[in-house]
């Protein structure tokens, strides 16, 4: 995915929906000596085109967005970097954005200047990614969960009922309370929601 720069100007895309950070960060970029933002977009389902209409060096995408989450917009970009940034410390996600291709990923909790280091880095095609997450990672593994485990504990947080997932996923009540209990057992939790919450904060649905 990756596309290593020359020593001209850098060309940048952000995509961030919320319009204070993507300003924020503009701002913050425009300043850097050797960087060029050439556009900006607020949501995922729009860096695809955006990437291929501007042709940036690097794109920066916010892993949270409307229309399309940031590490599914990573999937097939070619002809840029991608460096994947998040409010969201679960290290599922990390694993989930390194299999789609991105070159680095960070937390939005990094400093200015992280942040244009790892510009530079992956633009010059090599990684950046958050040691702490990176840790995190290593330590807690690859998600646990079935597929269908995690249909199901995602509808489980749209705060379905047992029956209506059933009805959904055209399984019987007996066979999602046993994909429940399962999922319950491999998170330690002691409930059905702990399950999603935990689930969902560690990046694995």
């Amino acid at each position: 995915m990756s596309a290593p720069a020359g020593q001209g100007t850098l060309r940048i895309l952000i995509a961030e929906d919320v319009d204070l950070v993507a300003e924020a960060f503009e701002a913050l970029l425009s300043t850097e000596p050797g960087f060029e933002v050439v556009g900006r977009v607020g949501r995922g389902d729009e860096v695809a085109a955006a990437v291929e209409r501007l042709a940036p060096d690097v794109a920066v995408l916010d892993v949270d967005m409307p229309g399309m989450s940031g590490i599914e917009a990573a999937e097939g970009l070619t002809g840029c970097a991608v460096l994947l940034l998040t409010a969201l410390e679960g290290p599922g996600h990390l694993h989930r954005a390194l299999a789609a291709g991105a070159n680095g990923y960070l937390l939005k909790s990094a400093t200015g200047r992280r942040l244009v280091e790892a510009i530079r880095t992956v633009a010059a095609g090599g990684t950046a990614i958050d040691p702490d997450l990176a840790a995190e990672a290593l330590r807690r593994g690859t998600s646990p969960l079935t597929a269908r485990e995690v249909d199901i504990l995602r509808l489980v947080g749209e705060g379905r009922s047992t029956d209506d997932i059933a009805s959904a996923l055209f399984l019987s009540r007996g066979t999602v309370r046993n994909y429940l209990s399962h999922a319950m057992d491999k998170l330690d939790a002691r409930s059905r929601t702990e399950a999603f919450a935990l689930a969902e904060r560690r990046g694995w649905l």
